[in-house]
């Protein structure tokens, strides 16, 4: 790292002056979509990660509130060893550098999917969101992700001039999405529940990573983030074959019985929404953020959402905006 970098130069002053942490080298692990970034503090008796939030940017409280409220109900979130709000850095446990992406393969991905979605069924059955004061996933905060799709990939990556016609198709397209979120059980919702923050450990797999956003939100939000991974793709029937498993377990608890039709109907229009915001966010990171790698992803998402419009009548409008005006401009800048 440069020696301009003055936050690192301040995470090396509290680990070795405030905590006299006695470490040997300091590397980074990993960046993320968001401003946060994380080191790995090696030391003789192994390592820590130090979560490194800009405190204009980026809260700390939302993360250790959650991380309190996983590991009380039976999740591996990382334990907290250490804080320093008013700086906003953690001391973290270390799970490693291997996530599930890196050991998904068709030889794996049934095993791995097993533990996550066990870890997904405890989340939502132990944790009660409305007693933890979780922010509610709301008609508005759906709508303002939704829009990410408009503003961020149509509008400025693509420089698309919607008619006024396809702003409204957008407009009937979003309160349709919105109705079948809102209308679902709502539970605690990670909301970003897949193969890069769900970490490979060699006890008590997979350790939780990345919650800060959690809300009280749809029932299906977190299986379809995992399920329909915007890193990695799966057959359609395997795809089912796992949602069916899941639904058959909700059917053990009483408040959250459904007709299995309902439920996937449910799933796939949850999808749509979470992928329409994700193409938004990636475009978003390419534009204001500069950080052009996540546009690789782009292709994937976008395949996700006009593949499950295709299987709606109610959307048959939207899929033929998507493949009138969208597909012939999504050459996408470099």
């Amino acid at each position: 790292m440069p020696n301009t970098d003055s936050r690192l130069s301040a995470i090396k002053h509290w680990l070795g002056h405030t905590l006299e942490f006695n470490y040997t080298a300091i590397e980074p692990a990993s960046t993320d979509a968001s401003f946060r970034r994380y080191f790995r503090i090696v030391h003789p008796q192994g390592s820590h990660i130090v979560m490194d939030a800009p405190p204009e940017k980026e809260a700390l409280m939302p993360f250790i509130k959650i991380s309190k409220l996983l590991t009380q109900n039976g999740l591996k979130a990382p334990q907290i060893y250490a804080q320093n709000t008013r700086e906003g850095f953690l001391l973290l446990d270390d799970f490693g550098p291997t996530c599930y992406l890196d050991h998904l393969t068709p030889k794996t991905v049934d095993t791995l999917y097993k533990a996550a979605m066990h870890a997904l069924l405890k989340m939502q059955i132990n944790i009660n969101p409305a007693q933890n004061t979780l922010p509610a996933y709301n008609h508005a905060l759906l709508h303002q992700e939704l829009d990410l799709f408009r503003d961020w990939f149509l509008t400025q990556l693509l420089d698309i001039t919607l008619s006024p016609a396809a702003h409204r198709e957008l407009d009937r397209t979003w309160t349709l999405l919105i109705k079948s979120a809102l209308e679902q059980p709502q539970v605690f919702v990670h909301r970003d529940f897949h193969s890069r923050n769900l970490m490979l450990l060699e006890e008590h797999s997979p350790g939780i990573i990345d919650f800060q956003d959690a809300v009280h939100g749809p029932i299906t939000y977190d299986l379809v983030s995992l399920l329909r991974d915007c890193y990695i793709t799966w057959p359609k029937q395997h795809v089912l074959h796992w949602v069916t498993a899941y639904h058959r377990q909700l059917q053990n608890h009483p408040r959250w019985q459904c007709e299995l039709p309902q439920f996937i109907r449910w799933f796939d229009l949850m999808g749509l929404q979470r992928h329409l915001k994700a193409v938004g966010i990636f475009s978003r990171l390419k534009i204001r953020d500069h950080k052009a790698n996540y546009l690789n992803d782009i292709p994937r998402t976008l395949n996700y959402v006009i593949n499950i419009s295709n299987d709606y009548p109610e959307l048959s409008p939207f899929s033929q905006l998507l493949r009138n005006d969208v597909l012939p401009a999504k050459n996408l800048p470099s």
